[in-house]
């Protein structure tokens, strides 16, 4: 795959220019040389390797790099190197202009409508028809001249056109600050990632960006490889190259046989040191990177063609679709790799990309849908019932001849009819929902970073507030993961606390330090501490550095050791994965014969162990029956105490029995027990609380852990997972899957459904029992409603349950590259009580969009009616355009900032998670918007039809057109603004709480939000004059409009206390989509069911919805930013990319395969891929 993406481009030097290689900076190799020599696999590579340099250490040579001490910390050097060969960093695409987002928030459907009526009333009122004539038309224009205001004609049209000046530019603000606020995340999570290298012979920790040509990394199990290189020494390493060939098998990568090693790729077993060869843009990936880029453009070109060729429609919309589907496209995530040992089956599954758009996204698409289908009736009821009214009036009842001159006149009614019923149009449609959607969502995201929660997938942080269930690991998470060494066994003795070294024979003491110190990762290491009095610093593995420091606290030391066998000495090792739960290191003897140590899960080794040291340091016999004894009075013991038990073994062959190190089953076996050890991870001081907050908010914790079942029972007892005299099971990986399975071996949905609800801890479980659990709880059926589940993991085997889960929690620290991948959200603390922030921010953004929903519905009800009726009654809105666009805009932009950043308070954790299928309103809140939508309307009916007598002022009803603006219209318009400004501080509580004023004060933006539209309706009414259609009103007029406003809050008070259950006639909207559509064969339903919808609304011509749908694009391109963090970022977007580009030269069909899995809203559900117009 990367040969053949390479291969459109040559880069094959020409002759001379070898010729003048070595003066290049004084390196001995150029850029195009180590391009080229990147580009070949296996043998191949070998061959030219061996060719060119001599070996890898001759290349090293070439590079001016040492392959033991690595490069000298010199930044001259680094400078240099990354002048000539590049530095590791892939340019991210520009961001989109403040211009290109003003001219998309343009491309809105009513927006258009408006600026047209706009323009053609503005048009028509520049005409006057000459004045005799005017008499002929009827009085349709009289009055208007008797005040002089004809001029004035333009004001409206240009008051339009100002208004949606400003909605335009809000919302490409709105959309600007916060492609900014995520490059910063963006930026910061490049900060974050680092990588392992060796300069000076130093083991540093350096960011990726930094890596330059001829730096010696150390690759280890689960990175994430960030730059191309050779491997100079490796032991059992294997790769997963998928993301660039495709191929799902694992690589075996060793110097003698495939060295190269590729940027984007995965490591998922074994260790090794490699010489970076090629960073940046000049890595394989980096390539790809630049082809794509440069791609891009005529890819978008000829997606195009593809499209019209389908025989799409092309509008501005969909050209504004296809540069997100672009952007969304090149940042799609790589699929993570899945488990080794999954069956075929559940890896199609898998790699099913993350279905279901988020609950929320689905719920707000269906009821946009729907409040978008009434407005447009309403609409258009309203224009007919206008035109028919003036026609029959004018024509039929006065008896007058439509005569030529006359023609101006009418058309200008017309289009005032128009314009009112698309501002009925605007006022129905509540564009301000995605809006409330993204703000709250991008303001949690980043508080949520305070609360050490790095979010990748914006959905995620929402769908958390719906988890019923929370699949946690044991270590790290629940634990400090601080490991010691506080019981151990050796030489025939249970010591409770660490053995005073002259206590043990010398035989067994040396064994065991030489067994801990050289079968461990040369890279976990215990350091001094960094502050005095401190603990000393644990580096690597912290199982192993347990081990380490029982090493010390046996006061010896493991450095000295390692120095006399360096790792290049290694003959062969076997490292830890979560197959074998065990770690071997062979070396050779000085008398030629070989020496295996061993160490794994105490129970696995000690049935491959058939010796044991006595105290004397003696081997005897270990027989079956010994090791049942040893189960029961060692290991359990330790385990009830919840400490992790570990055993330590050994075997030596002599010179003449070499056996075939590639059968590990034989090799080990037959194993000498020298020691088992007991290791303590106590539990985080704050998990037993932050459980019993997840227990109150209805959310069920289960541990997952590959521990030993007492050490899992222990903990999970002091976390209160499981609570005495609860019906509970915990169970192991084994009995859990020969409950869940046929006799085929088959898992069975009835079977799991048995086991899971009563499921505590599962211990012993593979990463594949982990798969199975979690997708046994998502696709059982048995509740009343669908479970929600989020996981944590942190190995790399842990990817499949994190990508299946509904939310995956990554371990910021302990986590691999793969797993931090797979995942949907990265707890930057490893702790669980970031857990449950995110359970309390995800309820909270949940919350914050039905406030918003609350209040924006009273409002479209009540504008909709008084338009519609106001229209119908006397011919004329009583709230007049541009009001109607003010409205929309405290309502829809101005609103959903105030309510939609509301932070977060412990009492969401109160209740319990709101379902999948629970609706969006609920009929709490149904009731409030229609008990004030019922108080909003009776008041200004009252005013339409009678304020005129009670204020003492001159009708406004059946004013001419043009006549100036009235007090009584004025008076309308202002209290609805009133009554809505009071409405909003009723909409802060959903659940019936009394006291809406409770924590006002702790949410400053809406304070100011309030104050600010109070203020500026003030200016509006006072001095809006002509364009605003307002006349300034007096003090006593204003004290009544204000005291109909607080009226709300009393009114608020009188709807709490109706108690809801008595409203069985009340129904709730905004359903989730069924239970039914969930299966596992249908998991494009979802999608499906609302891409239904959008077609029917394309019907309708409501487009407004693009601005829904580009708002998701822009959230996928915005997650993208996040995750696009980095190199590596990059590196993953561009593979996946390939992964599904098996075919480069023909870009026409894969395109819409790229766009279907970047952006589920516009093609998923659509076979053809076709764009849908």
């Amino acid at each position: 795959m990367g040969d053949m993406a390479n291969s459109s481009i040559e880069f094959h030097p020409k002759p001379q220019q070898q010729r003048e290689a070595p003066h290049a900076g004084g390196f001995g190799c150029t850029l195009a040389e180590l391009r080229s020599l990147m580009e070949l696999r296996g043998a191949e590579a070998l061959q030219k390797v061996q060719e060119a340099y001599g070996d890898v250490s001759g290349l090293c040579r070439r590079l001016k790099t040492s392959p033991t001490e690595g490069l000298a910390n010199n930044a001259n050097d680094l400078e240099k190197r990354r002048q000539i060969y590049g530095q590791n960093f892939i340019p991210p695409k520009q961001p989109k202009t403040f211009l290109q987002l003003v001219w998309e928030a343009l491309q809105d459907v009513t927006l258009i409508i408006l600026e047209v009526a706009a323009i053609v009333s503005l048009g028509l009122s520049f005409y006057a028809p000459p004045g005799e004539e005017s008499e002929a038309c009827g009085n349709v224009s009289a009055g208007a001249e008797d005040e002089g205001e004809a001029e004035a004609g333009w004001i409206e049209g240009a008051a339009i056109l100002l208004s949606v000046t400003c909605v335009v530019l809000v919302t490409a603000f709105n959309d600007w600050s916060k492609e900014r606020q995520f490059r910063g995340l963006q930026s910061r999570i490049e900060q974050e990632q680092r990588f392992s290298v060796i300069r000076d012979g130093q083991l540093l920790q350096v960011p990726v960006a930094a890596l330059v040509v001829g730096d010696i990394a150390q690759v280890k199990y689960g990175d994430l490889l960030p730059a191309d290189g050779v491997l100079i020494q490796g032991n059992d390493l294997k790769i997963d190259e998928s993301s660039l060939t495709g191929e799902s098998d694992h690589v075996r990568k060793s110097a003698d046989k495939d060295p190269m090693l590729l940027s984007g790729t995965h490591v998922m077993e074994g260790s090794g040191r490699m010489v970076v060869t090629a960073v940046g843009v000049n890595s394989q990936t980096g390539i790809i990177f630049t082809l794509l880029g440069a791609g891009g453009e005529e890819e978008e070109k000829k997606d195009k063609k593809g499209k019209q060729q389908d025989g799409a429609m092309e509008s501005s919309q969909t050209k504004a679709k296809k540069q997100d589907g672009a952007v969304a496209m090149e940042m799609q995530p790589l699929k993570s790799a899945e488990g080794g040992e999954m069956e075929e089956r559940e890896k199609k599954k898998a790699s099913v990309p993350k279905k279901e758009k988020s609950v929320l996204q689905g719920k707000l698409t269906k009821l946009a849908v729907q409040i978008g289908k009434a407005g447009l009736v309403m609409s258009a009821i309203t224009v007919i019932i206008l035109v028919l009214y003036f026609v029959i009036e004018t024509f039929v009842v006065d008896g007058r001849v439509w005569l030529a001159e006359c023609t101006p006149v009418y058309v200008q009614y017309f289009v005032k009819f128009f314009i009112i019923g698309v501002t009925v149009l605007v006022v129905a449609v509540p564009e301000g929902l995605p809006l409330a959607v993204t703000i709250s969502l991008a303001y949690s995201v980043k508080k949520m970073m305070r609360d050490n929660n790095l979010v990748r997938h914006l959905d995620a942080c929402e769908t958390m507030g719906n988890a019923t269930a929370i699949c946690s690991d044991k270590t790290g998470t629940l634990t400090t993961n601080r490991m010691t060494v506080v019981q151990s066994y050796l030489g025939d003795t249970h010591y409770k606390e660490v053995p005073a070294p002259s206590t043990l024979t010398p035989k067994i003491l040396d064994l065991l330090v030489h067994a801990i110190s050289i079968n461990s990762a040369y890279t976990t290491k215990i350091l001094p501490p960094e502050k005095e009095g401190a603990l000393p610093r644990q580096v690597g593995n912290k199982t192993e550095c347990a081990l380490l420091g029982f090493v010390l606290d046996l006061k010896r030391d493991f450095q000295p050791v390692r120095e006399q066998i360096p790792e290049d000495k290694l003959y062969k090792v076997y490292t830890f994965n979560s197959v074998r739960k065990s770690m071997s290191t062979v070396i050779r003897m000085p008398d030629g014969g070989f020496r295996l140590f061993s160490k794994g899960a105490s129970e696995i080794l000690l049935k491959k162990c058939t010796n044991i040291l006595n105290s004397n340091g003696e081997l005897r016999g270990f027989r079956p029956r010994d090791r049942d004894d040893m189960v029961k009075k060692i290991i359990e013991p330790m385990a009830c105490d919840g400490l992790r038990t570990i055993c330590i073994a050994y075997r030596d062959f002599s010179a003449a029995q070499e056996p075939d190190w590639d059968n590990e089953n034989e090799v080990v076996g037959d194993l000498t027990c020298i020691a088992v050890v007991g290791i303590e991870d106590p539990v985080r001081p704050e998990v037993p609380e932050a459980i019993r907050k997840c227990q109150r908010a209805g959310i069920t914790v289960r541990m997952v852990t590959g521990d030993n079942i007492n050490t899992a029972r222990a903990i999970a007892a002091k976390c209160g997972i499981i609570q005495p005299g609860e019906d509970f099971l915990c169970l192991e990986g084994k009995e859990f899957n020969r409950r869940i399975r046929n006799e085929k071996g088959e898992i069975e949905q009835e079977r799991l459904d048995k086991v899971w609800p009563k499921l505590r801890v599962l211990a012993r479980s593979s990463p594949t029992d982990k798969h199975t659990l979690v997708k046994g709880i998502i696709d059982s059926s048995t509740g009343e409603q669908r479970q929600v589940v989020a996981v944590t993991g942190d190995g790399t085997n842990d990817g499949p349950a994190l990508k299946k889960a509904d939310v995956g929690f990554a371990m910021g620290i302990a986590g691999t590259d793969v797993a931090k991948e797979a995942s949907d959200i990265i707890l930057t603390d490893d702790n669980f009580t970031s857990i449950v922030k995110a359970v309390m921010w995800g309820r909270n953004v949940y919350d914050s969009i039905s406030k918003f929903l609350q209040f924006q519905l009273t409002v479209n009800v009540v504008a909709v009616i008084v338009a519609f009726t106001g229209a119908c009654i006397t011919q004329d809105s009583p709230l007049k355009a541009v009001q109607m666009l003010w409205v929309n805009l405290i309502m829809d932009t101005f609103a959903s900032l105030a309510l939609a950043t509301e932070p977060p308070t412990e009492a969401l954790l109160l209740r319990k998670p709101y379902g999948r299928d629970k609706p969006l309103i609920s009929r709490t809140m149904m009731k409030n918007i229609l008990g004030h939508a019922a108080y909003q309307l009776t008041i200004i009916f009252t005013l339409l039809f009678v304020g005129e007598l009670f204020f003492d002022i001159d009708s406004g009803r059946n004013a001419p057109l043009h006549s100036p603006p009235s007090e009584h219209y004025t008076i309308i318009f202002n209290t609805f603004v009133m009554m809505q400004l009071f409405n909003e501080i009723n909409a802060r509580k959903i659940h019936g709480e009394r006291n809406v004023f409770q924590g006002i004060f702790s949410n400053p933006i809406f304070c100011t939000i309030v104050l600010g539209t109070f203020a500026i309706q003030i200016v509006i009414v006072q001095f809006g004059g002509k364009p605003f259609s307002c006349s300034p009103l007096s003090t006593e007029q204003w004290l009544w409009c204000l005291f109909v406003g607080v009226g709300e809050l009393v009114w608020g008070q009188v709807i709490a206390t109706i108690p809801t259950s008595q409203l069985k006639c009340l129904k709730e909207a905004g359903h989730g989509p069924g239970k039914d559509e969930m299966t596992d064969e249908e998991l494009a339903e979802g999608e499906e069911e609302i891409d239904h919808a959008e077609r029917e609304l394309r019907r309708g011509q409501i487009l407004w919805f693009r601005g829904l749908n580009r708002i998701q694009t822009q959230m996928e391109v915005v997650s993208t930013f996040k995750r696009s963090g980095s190199f590596q970022g990059a590196v993953r977007r561009r593979s996946s990319v390939l992964s599904q580009l098996h075919d480069v030269t023909n870009l026409s069909t894969p395109t819409h395969v790229i766009l279907s899995a970047a952006n589920p809203t516009s093609a998923a559900g659509n076979p053809g891929g076709e764009s849908i117009p």
